[in-house]
């Protein structure tokens, strides 16, 4: 019995030790990768914004419409590499979770939403006094994303309303961002996790379609659900179990 007692317990250390390994290079691969993808977008991002400065005498509208949509192209790919590194770390990141007040993290992301979007007419709803046992760092991620993309998805709202609350469903507390914007066909409700997979298109709602993937890892992570609910221009809710 002690016998194979030890040797699982060896079994789980050589594991441990795989999977610490297996991280320690993934990190080191993404990092080799970022740096050798943002140097060449670097330069064709700077040699083409030097051509629109130095030679727009020669240029016509149409060479200057070539050269802008270039510099459009790499700035998204540099997104992109920001946005896969981060849902990278989000994987790979040590979980301290500790309990706190969400309310006030939630409070914390709208007020940098709200001057993000100073312009526009928002109404903010939060409910306040809400407990949560997590990692407050990276739920804070959680709300940046899913607050975020309330405001972007009611941009072509006058009138833009966004929630964040609980409710209880099925025995356990569920936590929700609502808001009232284009809201998307629930036909297509799982596809809104996929990494890249997005139900809008880009020139309509800017973004990469990663954040909410990375915010389904960090829910997983946590042993959490995540789903969502909507209906074209009706609006969508995104709910989330700890």
């Amino acid at each position: 019995m002690q016998q194979a007692h030890d040797e699982l317990e060896q079994r789980v250390e050589e594991r441990t030790a795989q999977l610490a390994a297996a991280n320690k290079e993934l990190e080191a691969f993404s990092y080799s990768v970022s740096h050798d993808l943002r140097t060449p977008l670097r330069g064709i991002d700077g040699f083409s914004l030097a051509l629109l400065e130095d030679y727009a005498e020669r240029l016509d509208d149409q060479g200057k419409e070539h050269l802008q949509r270039i510099r459009a192209a790499t700035q998204r790919m540099g997104m992109l590499i920001d946005d896969l590194l981060n849902l990278s770390r989000m994987t790979r990141a040590e979980i301290r979770k500790e309990s706190f007040d969400i309310s006030t993290i939630a409070h914390s992301v709208v007020e940098s939403l709200q001057e993000a979007h100073a312009k526009r007419r928002i109404e903010f709803w939060i409910e306040d006094g809400l407990e949560a046992n997590a990692d407050p760092r990276l739920l804070r991620v959680v709300l940046e994303n899913l607050l975020g993309n309330a405001c972007k998805f009611t941009s072509k709202r006058t009138s833009a309303r966004v929630e964040f609350g609980k409710m209880h469903r099925n025995g356990s507390t569920a936590y929700f961002v609502r808001d009232n914007g284009a809201g998307f066909d629930p036909a297509y409700a799982d596809r809104l996790f996929g990494a890249f997979q997005r139900l809008h298109g880009a020139t309509e709602f800017p973004g990469t379609g990663v954040g909410l993937a990375t915010v389904q890892r960090i829910i997983h992570r946590h042993g959490g659900q995540i789903w969502a609910e909507g209906e074209v221009e009706k609006g969508a809710a995104f709910y989330f179990t700890l």
